[in-house]
């Protein structure tokens, strides 16, 4: 009896360090418990993000890369343009574009936008299907004015995208995307 007792211990110990190592090992995998001021950063790293700053232009995005100190030296810098109503206008508008134009079934399309003004928004993608647009099982949340998701479809041939603030009612542009 006393046998049993100690084979059953051990059992239950070697469980217990097996479950618990998947455990630890499953923590830091998924970064839970993590302190973010305890990453490392290189020095070394050459690497230079410029600002966005507005486009010229009402279509595409409505952001651009700023080039570099060195690219502005050699170049005359041009005067700002005044600012129309249909800037204005433009400002509330929600900008949608895809990472792709064509996909195979199942794959992801990336979709991204702008929207000035809709810090903390939660945009509800639609997809074009039975003569009307119906809410597709994703959203994207709007930080620093822009918002980027994913989707997937197995519906084959031309799908029909946007997204829309259900709060205020905005809706995107539409994109389209071959499947298949």
């Amino acid at each position: 009896m006393l046998t049993g007792l100690v084979a059953l211990v051990s059992v239950g110990l070697v469980v217990g360090l097996v479950l618990g190592g998947v455990a630890l090992g499953a923590t830091r995998f998924l970064g839970i418990g993590e302190d973010p001021s305890t990453e490392t950063v290189s020095d070394d790293v050459d690497f230079y993000l410029p600002k966005p700053s507005p486009t010229d232009g009402p279509s595409g995005p409505l952001i651009t890369l700023a080039p570099s100190e060195e690219e502005q030296a050699g170049q005359e810098q041009p005067s700002q343009p005044e600012e129309t109503e249909t800037e204005e206008a433009r400002e509330d508008e929600i900008t949608l574009s895809a990472g792709q134009t064509s996909v195979g079934v199942m794959e992801n399309i990336d979709l991204t936008g702008v929207y000035p003004g809709g810090e903390g928004s939660v945009l509800q993608v639609q997809k074009f299907s039975g003569g009307g647009w119906q809410d597709f099982p994703v959203t994207a949340v709007v930080s620093n004015e822009t918002f980027s998701t994913f989707v997937q479809t197995s519906f084959q041939g031309v799908n029909r995208f946007r997204v829309v603030d259900n709060d205020s009612g905005l809706a995107s542009n539409e994109i389209k995307v071959t499947v298949g």
